[in-house]
């Protein structure tokens, strides 16, 4: 017997016409990654990993501020991502200020 041609969508419920492509971290990865720059952001290069966090944080919440589905690790990757991201301004702006000149 041959097998059909329509039925390819009954044996498999996640068509790619239907869900679209389910490539890339997922919502809860995203907020435990930016979760972990924001903390190591801390320490290291908060410069770079503070908007990281942040941005991980804003994919993880889904781009939007309203809303119940927040979740905890999102919320904590922006608002950690911000602080570290602010400390690390004021540190390079008081490391270029009078004192630390040529002459």
């Amino acid at each position: 017997m041959m097998a059909g041609f329509g039925d390819s969508a009954r044996r498999n419920p996640r068509s790619r016409g239907r869900t679209g492509l389910r490539s890339g971290p997922d919502r809860a990865t995203l907020g435990i990654i930016g979760v972990i720059c924001a903390v190591a952001g801390f320490f290291v290069l908060g410069i770079v990993l503070g908007p990281v966090a942040i941005v991980c944080g804003w994919l993880a919440m889904g781009r939007s501020w309203s809303g119940g589905s927040r979740s905890i690790p999102a919320l904590v990757a922006v608002v950690l991502g911000a602080i570290d991201t602010l400390l690390a301004i004021i540190w390079l702006a008081s490391a270029t200020g009078p004192g630390y000149g040529v002459f």
